[in-house]
């Protein structure tokens, strides 16, 4: 095992997924093909890289470790510039469409014919820093406005790189669903368009394009590989990442597809909480975890209904050991490449770490020699002030 790791406790919560066909009905395979056709068409577009582990996964016991580094995505940091931005292009098209009564194309509002029409419509999000860095990234080269509504928590780096890309940004008292719920209660106020990584009752069609946009990732994945991992570790949030990349798996995969394992921070389980109880649940975030990306109370519906029948492990991490895996990343072993990471993109390395470290939560989780894990580094370093720190040896940013 890895030397001087800290000891790691995680809860767990194991389910057996009744499979349905929400994998293929909530986005269903037109859906992840029309994101594919049109982002493979933005400027600056290149598959991140697919990166093996080889000494980590010998030293943990485990078969293979793969980490989709998605770090240089686009020059923003993260899977989330898939997502965002594709959902501001499609909710254009749809409204102008709307508005003008004449056929509309995502290629009109790419290459900037209808700029002007854009210019007349705002779009608004909350978000913890990378989805709303995507949907100010998409307004900027759509020609829409933007706002974003950050919670209290929200670093001042992620704040200004937001900024930074032309979005009005508001910072609220409270937490990540408060933020949601103010830009909620704003766009319906002044006529604004919400375009939400999160969905709820009467509202999923922006959600489900923000996944189908991440349905660009799993391809560039599936397409590197010549067969499935065993288990995939995914980051939690409100579970549209996990949701979106699970059902691009089934899709390609079928029954070969890999066994889905959830993390999340202790502070904010939602999805833990969820498969206890059997339903989406709703809890209070009380304290911020450091992954900030993941500190989220309220699943999404529509993502919940493709991990109620797929995902088959749920986990909580406490924040301890964030600041040492962004540091094993950094300073690899060996020849392992180095990676620098931020927060949120840890979590499912983590979580595996913690799990070979408990013999009986591997031997539930099905871990050993032969396992293939695939791990999403969903994020790079989107805060340098924070990577800092944690590289300076701090624990908690």
């Amino acid at each position: 095992m890895i030397d001087d790791f800290p000891q790691i406790r995680l809860g767990h919560v194991s389910v057996t997924p009744h499979r349905g066909d929400a994998a293929f009905r909530v986005l269903t395979a037109r859906d992840l093909a029309a994101a594919r056709a049109e982002i493979f068409q933005w400027e600056g577009y290149a598959p991140t890289p697919l990166l093996a582990l080889r000494t980590l996964a010998a030293k943990t016991g485990i078969g293979a470790i793969l980490y989709k580094d998605e770090g240089p995505r686009f020059g923003l940091g993260s899977f989330k510039a898939l997502g965002g931005s594709y959902a501001a292009q499609c909710l254009l098209r749809r409204e102008i469409a709307a508005r003008t009564g004449r056929a509309v194309t995502l290629a009109d509002i790419r290459t900037g014919k209808l700029r002007n029409l854009c210019s007349e419509m705002t779009l608004v999000s909350a978000t913890d820093g990378n989805h709303g860095r995507s949907l100010a990234w998409g307004c900027r080269r759509f020609g829409a406005s933007c706002r974003i509504y950050i919670h209290a928590e929200v670093s001042e780096g992620r704040e200004a790189a937001i900024q930074d890309l032309g979005a009005t940004v508001v910072r609220i008292a409270g937490d990540y669903d408060a933020s949601v719920a103010e830009a909620r209660k704003a766009a319906g106020d002044n006529g604004w368009f919400v375009v939400s990584d999160t969905s709820w009752t009467g509202y999923t069609q922006p959600p489900r394009d923000v996944m189908s946009g991440y349905g660009v990732m799993t391809q560039e994945i599936c397409d590197a590989l010549d067969e499935a991992p065993t288990h995939v570790f995914f980051q939690g949030g409100v579970g549209g990442l996990a949701a979106s990349v699970i059902a691009g798996f089934r899709q390609h995969w079928a029954d070969r597809a890999p066994r889905a394992v959830i993390v999340e921070p202790e502070s904010a389980g939602c999805l833990f909480e969820s498969a206890r109880t059997g339903e989406p649940t709703t809890i209070t975030v009380t304290q911020e975890s450091v992954m900030a990306g993941l500190s989220c109370g309220e699943p999404s519906e529509l993502a919940w209904e493709i991990l109620a029948e797929e995902a088959s492990d749920f986990l909580v991490l406490p924040d301890s050991a964030v600041a040492p895996t962004v540091r094993l990343l950094a300073r690899p072993f060996a020849d392992d490449p180095a990676i620098e990471a931020g927060e949120t993109a840890v979590a499912g390395l983590a979580a595996l770490i913690a799990a070979r470290q408990d013999r009986d939560l591997s031997t539930e989780l099905g871990l050993g020699s032969r396992s293939r894990v695939l791990l999403i580094g969903s994020e790079g370093v989107t805060d340098p002030a924070i990577f800092t720190r944690i590289m300076d040896g701090h624990d908690v940013a």
